[in-house]
């Protein structure tokens, strides 16, 4: 897909459904929460959830004290959504409205968190790209949790065909970092489906 048939597509879908009517709605983002919390990070550590749409994420990050988050997403409307649940609480967060493959970072992070955005990308020169921005954006000793559906998991998501990841894969594709722990994830859906996740935790070491 496009970059500009893919921007069209999540704007339609976040102006058309509702938050707990997509699959990949999750009430509380336990998975990305513990690898937070075992990355140790000062409440001012510069953390970018990428990706991030209107997940519930970044209400954690800024309810725990988190100071310096950012969220970057292709859709604006996705951002508005997020912002408008926040409230007063959005302007803690720096909100980017970029595909991540367009995105050149002026801040350099302590963690860089993706949650079912990478696997989107299914052309190699994409993929090459994405993984230059995650190692020119991550700081020495930052971390990065990446995850994607799995071998097992779904072959397309909102319609759009995705990548598929083992951790192997993963771990040779971010061959440039330090892989601290891997971990599989049946995530459940509004729909009483489970999708097959595969989440990697690297460190730039």
């Amino acid at each position: 897909m496009e970059k500009k048939d893919r921007k069209a597509h999540w704007e339609k879908i976040y102006s058309t459904k509702q938050l707990n009517e997509v699959s990949w709605y999750q009430p509380t983002p336990d998975t990305s929460i513990t690898f937070l919390k075992d990355s140790n990070l000062p409440k001012d550590a510069a953390i970018i959830d990428v990706g991030g749409g209107d997940s519930f994420f970044v209400d954690y990050l800024v309810e725990e004290g988190y100071s310096n988050v950012t969220v970057l997403d292709i859709s604006e409307r996705a951002i508005e959504r997020a912002k408008f649940r926040l409230g007063v609480d959005a302007s803690k967060v720096t909100w980017l409205t970029y595909d991540v493959n367009d995105f050149l970072p002026s801040t350099i992070y302590d963690f860089w968190h993706d949650r079912a955005a990478f696997h989107f990308l299914t052309n190699p020169t994409e993929i090459k790209q994405y993984k230059e921005t995650v190692e020119s954006a991550v700081k020495p000793n930052g971390h990065v949790v990446i995850g994607t559906f799995s071998k097992t998991g779904p072959l397309k998501c909102s319609g759009i065909e995705i990548t598929q990841y083992s951790h192997s894969d993963l771990i040779q594709l971010f061959d440039s970092f330090q892989i601290v722990t891997d971990l599989e994830v049946k995530h459940g859906t509004p729909f009483d489906t489970t999708q097959d996740f595969i989440f990697c935790h690297f460190l730039n070491k």
